[in-house]
């Protein structure tokens, strides 16, 4: 018998034809419109992650605090003492291109239910973005409504957003990153998981009503963006914030019930996503009727209801007997609850409406025995990384002590500096932050930009224990997009060490990892390479760093096509979001001087080299090289001995000395309070073949900025010398307020010599100025 479908009916479906025939296969016939739309998402890269689950089986997923890995809707740690924390990120990349308020406010939505989801009050919200040149008009609305869409579902529901980064690159144009992440501390007896079970318990529907808004939005983020994206507008759910904070008080009350057996979030795919998933995991079945449905639109079809991305609705599996109570608990908080269908023994998901059946298919072949594809990875790296790494810095403009020459112009370090500072990717991110409610629960113990990493107290009221604690909660996510472009596999590696290096600044241990693996398309050879190689670099890095990965999310197909129909992808991007505990919220750091006369450390080797610096891209407009290689062996010295400085309490500040290198860095630590500093550059810090711009902003792993209070100078050198051998020197000190940074050779020679006020004004104005605001 003939297909009832067209190609291009199929093919609207996001699927290919021979996935059209395995699914007349799998089904023993030909799929109706509601299955046929049912497969299509489920079959989607954002579902179902068909092309990178081969890669991901990698990633080490156990340890001694893990204790939900991948698989359920977050991640959960152990933080001692009765403590539990939930954790995840995800991406909204290509809804918040076309829609970027509604894009961005859902995205943060449907993290925040990930979370809740398993039993966890949601504490934080962190992300990150990539854009376009704020000089170009519709990145400055899209990052503009990007924001907006953040901080509206971010307060307007109660949970602080406190961390993140922020990068703008060409490379970004046309398909920018919109990842949210969040944390939550476990409120409930038992984990709540996403199994169905017990044959005969009812299904119930609640939350929200169900709409036609997020039609197709999983098969929409798994195709290249294009100038008819614009039409896609549909596949973009709209938030209501206001119903989620009483989604959330909901669902933590009927948890605690212990009436609630299975608990999944409609998110992606909707319905279709959600009832898979549960009788799939549960090794049963589920029979849903869309008569008892909700909605606020008339004239539905199954295709609508099982596609539907509608927001803050939820599906549990309750205990037969007591639905009624689940069902008055979110009657009460005015929410929808129903009772929409029951779990049954025959492993399929049935879908009824108007009395007939109109779907049934196998619950295994829409949520887990899905297409895998296992690609031919390229023998080699490809042309542009071959040539990218044959650059060298002897290509560069003569360096010298007053400064370089670039396309005619003198350019002083001093001047290097301004422009850098007005580079939006090393600006003041204020302008964004300031619009977030960042101490909403009032937990949030340093403020964004205070420090490398977010800080939130973890309240005795939140431990079952009961128990009073100084404990605290770290996180952070980053991703040096550039690195990774130039070299997958070191720049992946380097990702996870910085997030561990940020956690290690406020003296958090690091504990596990939540990926977000943004890419452009696996079916392009140099696209998988990338993905490949760049899950190897993460696998490999957490093993080193003993932290797991305990869930994420992938998003491919990140590609803009340009007017000739040649797909344009954005730089690879593995967002790594990283989470660690503080012992005590008492003693954590921040990256700012503290006090004039503190001395300055430089932990970490000395070398830098300018491949895939901010300073080559920003300066001399170059993306090529290698990027630095970490040095784990030395990287879990450096980042043990931070934390243990501040710990002890011999630590003021410790940063990072990450994009821009040392003098970036250093100006910094120098802007919340203005104070100023004087740095000698000893000969053994300065390497006899070095340029003074490999100094000055060369850019490596593995250092760590301390400032460390006098009276301690002997006890936490004789600690470094026990610790860290050789890999440290004391390079200066903390000046008064409102004064210079001063950088100075070893035969005292001066390098650089800024006033902190001038740069920091630079630093503090660069987006507003950009966006032509205040």
């Amino acid at each position: 018998m003939s297909s009832p479908f067209s190609p291009e009916e199929i093919a609207a479906e996001k699927l290919t034809e021979a996935e059209y025939n395995e699914i007349v296969k799998r089904l023993d016939r030909h799929p109706n419109k509601a299955e046929l739309g049912m497969f299509g998402v489920m079959w989607s890269e954002h579902c179902c992650y068909k092309n990178s689950r081969p890669l991901l089986k990698q990633f080490p997923t156990t340890g001694k605090r893990i204790l939900v890995g991948p698989g359920e809707n977050a991640g959960v740690v152990d933080l001692g003492d009765g403590l539990q924390l939930a954790f995840k990120i995800e991406s909204h990349n290509h809804p918040s291109a076309v829609e970027p308020f509604q894009g961005a406010a859902t995205g943060v939505g449907g993290i925040l239910r990930d979370i809740f989801t398993m039993g966890a009050r949601p504490i934080a919200i962190l992300n990150s973005l990539r854009f376009g040149s704020l000089d170009n008009p519709r990145t400055r609305r899209i990052f503009a409504g990007v924001v907006e869409g953040i901080a509206h579902y971010g307060n307007c529901v109660g949970v602080p957003t406190v961390g993140g980064e922020i990068y703008f690159d060409a490379a970004y144009t046309g398909n920018p990153l919109v990842n949210a992440m969040a944390l939550g501390l476990m409120s409930t007896p038992e984990i709540v998981k996403s199994g169905a079970s017990g044959i005969g318990n009812p299904v119930l529907y609640v939350g929200s009503t169900t709409g036609r808004d997020g039609m197709g939005g999983a098969s929409f983020a798994s195709a290249e963006l294009s100038d008819e994206s614009e039409k896609d507008r549909p596949a973009v759910q709209v938030g209501d914030p206001f119903l989620e904070k009483s989604l959330i008080e909901a669902c933590l009350e009927a948890f605690h019930t212990g009436a609630v057996v299975a608990a999944q979030d409609m998110g992606a795919a909707g319905i279709t996503c959600s009832t898979s998933e549960m009788a799939a995991k549960g090794g049963v079945g589920i029979e849903l009727d869309l008569d008892k449905i909700p909605v606020r639109e008339t004239g539905m079809v199954p295709y609508e209801y099982l596609l539907s991305e509608s927001q803050e609705r939820m599906l549990f599996v309750a205990k037969k007997g007591r639905e009624q109570e689940l069902i008055e608990i979110f009657h009460r908080w005015g929410l929808q609850a129903v009772v929409a269908g029951e779990v049954i023994a025959e492993a399929i998901v049935r879908i009824l409406f108007q009395g007939e059946v109109a779907a049934e298919i196998p619950a295994t072949a829409l949520a887990d025995n899905t297409p895998i594809y296992e690609r031919e990875l390229l023998a080699e790296p490809p042309e542009y990384v071959r040539k990218a790494w044959q650059w060298s810095a002897d290509s560069l403009p003569e360096s010298t002590v007053e400064g370089i020459t670039v396309e005619g112009e003198f350019k002083s370090w001093n001047k290097v500096v301004f422009e850098l500072f007005a580079n939006p990717t090393l600006a003041d991110k204020a302008w964004v932050y300031r619009q977030y409610d960042h101490q909403v629960q009032n937990n949030t113990v340093i403020l964004p930009g205070g420090a490398d990493a977010a800080v939130v107290r973890v309240r005795p009221v939140t431990s079952l224990t009961g128990k009073m604690t100084e404990k605290g909660v770290a996180a952070t996510i980053d991703c040096n997009s550039r690195y990774v472009y130039l070299h997958p596999y070191e720049g992946a590696k380097a990702a996870v060490a910085e997030a561990a290096r940020n956690l290690s600044c406020v003296g958090a241990e690091p504990l596990a990892v939540t990926d977000n693996l943004n890419f452009g398309s696996p079916e392009n050879p140099v696209g998988y390479w990338q993905l490949a190689e760049a899950c190897r670099g993460i696998a490999d890095a957490c093993r080193e760093l003993e932290t797991p990965v305990t869930g994420g999310n992938v998003s491919l197909y990140n590609e803009t096509l340009s007017a000739e129909g040649k797909p344009q992808p954005i730089y690879p991007t593995p967002a790594i979001g990283m989470v660690g505990l503080v012992p005590d919220v008492t003693k954590v750091c921040g990256q700012s001087f503290q006090r004039s006369g503190d001395l300055i450390y430089l932990l970490g080797s000395s070398a830098a080299g300018l491949g895939g610096s901010e300073y080559l891209a920003t300066i001399h407009g170059v993306v090529a090289g290698k990027p630095p290689v970490v040095d784990f062996a030395l990287e879990r010295r450096i980042q043990a001995g931070c934390r243990w400085g501040i710990n002890q309490g011999w630590l003021h500040s410790a940063h990072d000395c990450a994009e821009g290198g040392l003098a970036i860095a250093l100006l910094e630590c120098c802007f919340n309070g203005l104070f100023g500093a004087e740095i000698h550059l000893d000969v053994d810090s300065v390497q006899t073949d070095s340029r003074w711009d490999e100094i000055l902003f060369g850019e490596a792993a593995s250092r760590i900025l301390v400032s460390v209070n006098r009276e301690y100078q002997s006890t936490w050198e004789a600690y470094l010398k026990k610790e860290l051998s050789n890999a440290w020197q004391k390079i200066g000190v903390v000046t008064n307020q409102n004064g210079n940074l001063g950088v100075f050779t070893a035969d005292k020679v001066r390098l650089l010599d800024v006033k902190i006020y001038e740069v920091s004004k630079i630093w503090h104005q660069a987006i507003a100025q950009r966006l032509k605001t205040e």
